[in-house]
């Protein structure tokens, strides 16, 4: 795997961290984010013969779809830095039995894709965490064609998704506010600045780009099951290690989180409100 020394931590939480604890949960984690699916999907619009780079695949819900929408005269790479999301992924294209996939282990801020080889390069969240974000997105703009497609998901501030709002409230209340940082360091919401992005995709060569805020529904099928999630992901579980919370703690946050979660429940699930930004741009 080509990896920079910048990207060693992110490239260590990914493998030994939330990559095991993600491919642990995988039912629940791709049911939560299903909505995006789709409607990053429908944005794409991968057509037959189209060869695709999916950055940041994980275990394949994204590359899967857009293996079977460009067939068998195209061809789409998986991209991950993380070991065991890739041996997931890999599982699941051989059960599906689809043989226009290559899956790579790969830091895409660094790796030498193939030069101007790509008719699209898309992601859902998985480009978020770069540790140079604008060499990272003039590796990804070298190995577009001319005129190729950049089409992503990245996530809206915590204010806009109270899947993380509501939990990362609740912690706060119970061991205080995160030691200061910047707002753009490698995490979740390092994109949340519409203007910080539209700045590395100009800086890296992209033209007409387009940040449209978009509304879904994250799914769980109990309040549980999604309370779970934050003590185990993103911004909350990073609280509560730098405060170091004990154990009976973060059970409590989990289960206040539980409760506050338990007021989306409808008769097929829970459905918290969210806000992601579908991106758009195209190589010159």
């Amino acid at each position: 795997m080509t990896q920079s020394a910048a990207n060693a931590e992110m490239g260590r939480y990914w493998n030994e961290v939330a990559g095991p604890r993600w491919v642990g949960r995988q039912a629940v984690q791709e049911a939560r984010n299903a909505e995006v699916l789709a409607l990053l999907l429908a944005a794409c619009k991968a057509v037959p013969g189209e060869r695709v780079l999916d950055v940041g695949c994980g275990p394949g819900a994204t590359t899967l779809p857009l293996a079977q929408a460009v067939g068998s005269t195209g061809h789409v790479t998986g991209a991950d830095i993380s070991q065991p999301m890739l041996a997931a992924a890999r599982k699941r294209i051989e059960e599906a039995g689809v043989a226009n996939v290559s899956l790579v282990l790969a830091d895409a801020q660094v790796h030498p894709f193939e030069p101007a080889s790509f008719d699209l390069v898309t992601s859902r969240f998985g480009v978020m965490f770069f540790a140079d974000p604008t060499a990272a997105f003039r590796n990804l703009h070298r190995a577009l064609r001319p005129s190729g497609r950049l089409c992503m998901a990245v996530w809206a501030p915590i204010a806009d998704n109270m899947h993380w709002k509501i939990p990362y409230e609740i912690t706060i209340a119970r061991i205080g506010p995160p030691a200061s940082r910047d707002p753009h360091a490698p995490g979740p919401f390092a994109f949340a600045d519409r203007d910080y992005l539209n700045g590395i995709l100009t800086a890296a060569g992209f033209a007409g780009s387009a940040i449209t805020p978009t509304r879904f529904h994250l799914f769980g099928p109990s309040a549980a099951a999604l309370a779970e999630h934050v003590g185990l992901f993103g911004e909350v579980q990073r609280l509560m290690d730098e405060k170091q919370a004990d154990a009976a703690t973060r059970e409590a946050i989990v289960k206040d989180t539980e409760a506050a979660f338990a007021a989306y429940a409808t008769a097929d699930g829970v459905r918290l409100p969210g806000t992601f930004y579908l991106v758009t741009a195209r190589a010159e």
